[in-house]
């Protein structure tokens, strides 16, 4: 799968369809993930502004099964 900026803001779910995070930023072919997001975050981020940190997780296009309109879906 092909990560674009267009993935921040989405939900990240697992194989099982269980929404682990949320996409906060996009840097090349990896996501940073926040595992706990408030709503503050989720709009920082759709609007491009959110900063990657320690409670962020990196995923690499390669841990992704699909994405659609609201979120990505990993593949394990």
């Amino acid at each position: 799968m092909q990560l674009s900026d267009n993935e921040e803001g989405k939900a990240v779910v697992n194989k099982a369809g269980e929404k682990v995070g949320m996409v906060a930023q996009v840097k090349g072919n990896r996501a940073h993930v926040d595992p706990d997001p408030g709503i503050t975050d989720t709009i920082k981020s759709k609007l491009g502004w959110a900063d990657t940190d320690e409670d962020m997780y990196p995923i690499d296009e390669s841990d992704i099964e699909s994405i659609n309109d609201d979120e990505v879906q990993l593949n394990r």
